[in-house]
């Protein structure tokens, strides 16, 4: 990222452990790595190195800057559908212990680099969206999802509609959000992400279940065919 104060366009990811406070030291440390390994394989799924992120982690979750050049639209789509089959994966080895459930939001646009972390319009978004109250009544309205996800308005627009994104854009509901004075407008999705008969990775022969859970309160739920992750292409 350009450190001399020029604005650069870029994808931005954040995301966080749900009531990561409640857990003990040692629960905290293994829900990171957790949290960690399922972001590596599900970028390394779509193609990409975390290695290369630019990340401003926090202990329950990270901040991200996608390299210059990614394709949102696997981002999106394909890189949501394997994190929440890894989730799903690793809740289900848990044993007893308490099952690591996630929100995750995704927007893009201007931001330059500061001595803290990126400075902008974007990353203010990105996190506006990941604490919106709608996003965190989805994990608590329903236990059974490992995995609560919204995308900007203005990427839900420029991705999601054009159809290349693997989550279908009837499968989201459009939220509006007020934070210290200012408005912020995004699109969760409120169908299941993934869900795979033993868990794992969720590559490309996974199936997710084509049952739909409820979503969050006032949200209209849509009915759309079991979604499964594209096939890459070298």
């Amino acid at each position: 990222m350009n450190s001399n104060g020029h604005l650069v366009y870029r994808l931005l990811l954040a995301v966080d452990i749900q009531a990561y406070s409640k857990r003990d030291t040692r629960e905290q440390l293994l829900a990171q790595r957790h949290l960690s390994d399922a972001l590596d394989s599900a970028a390394a799924g779509v193609g990409l190195d975390r290695a290369r992120w630019d990340k401003q982690v926090g202990g329950d979750g990270e901040l991200a800057t996608l390299p210059e050049g990614v394709d949102p639209a696997p981002v999106a789509g394909d890189f949501v559908i394997r994190l929440a089959a890894a989730l799903r994966g690793i809740n289900h080895d848990r044993g007893a212990g308490a099952p690591l459930r996630v929100r995750l939001s995704l927007h893009h646009g201007t931001l330059t680099a500061g001595p803290f972390g990126p400075a902008g319009d974007a990353p203010i978004v990105v996190q506006r969206l990941l604490d919106a109250g709608p996003l965190r009544r989805l994990l608590v309205d329903e236990p059974g999802r490992d995995l609560a996800y919204v995308v900007s308005d203005s990427l839900y627009e420029d991705v999601v509609l054009t159809g290349f994104c693997a989550l279908p854009p009837a499968g989201f509901q459009a939220i509006k959000v007020m934070a210290k004075g200012a408005a912020f407008r995004g699109h969760i999705f409120t169908g299941p992400v993934a869900g795979t008969d033993e868990g794992g990775a969720g590559g490309p022969g996974d199936r997710p279940s084509a049952r739909m859970p409820a979503g969050p309160p006032g949200a209209r739920v849509y009915d759309f065919p079991a979604l499964v992750p594209h096939e890459q292409h070298a």
